[in-house]
């Protein structure tokens, strides 16, 4: 009876150790589930191979119709050029238009001059769901091995220099 109050008593510490770990951003790494995806072209990827161990990743759902995604996507083209200069970090975009629409994604980013981000297509929203991802816009900063640092919902003007402010504290260490 002594060994089951004892193991018992250690799981409740672990768990509690968890979970306040959790809270308190400890433990935050999730690293990225292997799921495919399509590039422009209707190649699929593994959402895996889109990190590389070593730079940080902005990943950024978006879709077509978002109009918030859109005014954030415009706003990250404008500075990612710099910021990759400056951090190595690289922006990585996956729309999440539907099966019918995703045929207009291609035409949609070559019309907005958006060349400095790399964009992937989750037609059946199967990465979004692995990611947690509920609404769009939603971004996510990741390490090179695909834990997340940091994500954020929405978007509202001036975002993107809280992200850039995480970027430059993130790729310094």
């Amino acid at each position: 009876m002594q060994f089951l109050k004892s193991t018992n008593m250690k799981k409740f510490i672990f768990s509690i150790f968890i979970l306040s770990s959790l809270l308190f951003g400890q433990i935050n790494a999730q690293n990225i589930p292997s799921v495919q995806i399509k590039n422009l072209k209707s190649e699929i990827v593994n959402a895996k191979d889109l990190f590389d161990g070593e730079h940080l990743v902005i990943l950024s759902f978006w879709a077509t119709w978002c109009k918030p995604c859109i005014k954030e996507l415009d706003t990250y083209n404008e500075n990612i050029e710099e910021w990759a200069q400056k951090t190595g970090v690289k922006l990585i975009a996956v729309s999440v238009d539907n099966v019918r629409s995703m045929s207009r994604v291609a035409p949609f980013v070559n019309g907005r001059g958006w060349d400095n981000i790399e964009f992937y297509l989750d037609p059946n929203e199967d990465f979004k769901r692995a990611m947690n991802v509920i609404n769009v816009p939603h971004t996510i900063l990741l390490d090179g091995n695909g834990n997340i640092l940091w994500q954020h919902t929405s978007y509202s003007e001036g975002d993107e220099y809280e992200l850039y402010e995480i970027i430059k504290e993130k790729s310094s260490k």
